[in-house]
């Protein structure tokens, strides 16, 4: 398991959903315990743009990988530019 997400990365349901909207994607870390409403739509965007998915255990364990001291339902990698 990856102890720490390097690289520019968004964090969160709202900047995730936007970088996603802009193409600006590479990887979508998800967290299995988050609420399956808000990340249904984020994962369906993701599969759509091809983007590789991978599912973390819980948001707080996403929240240490990003390097925050909470919780993260959702992280997206961004493409270089």
């Amino acid at each position: 398991m990856i102890d720490r997400l390097l690289g520019k990365k968004v964090v969160g349901i709202k900047q995730v959903k936007k970088a996603l909207s802009d193409d600006k994607g590479l990887k979508l870390y998800v967290a299995k315990d988050a609420d399956s409403k808000l990340i249904v739509p984020i994962v369906d965007m993701a599969k759509e743009k091809d983007i590789d998915i991978e599912y973390v255990s819980t948001m707080k364990h996403l929240g240490k990988m990003c390097g925050i001291e909470v919780g993260a339902a959702t992280t997206l990698i961004l493409k270089e530019e």
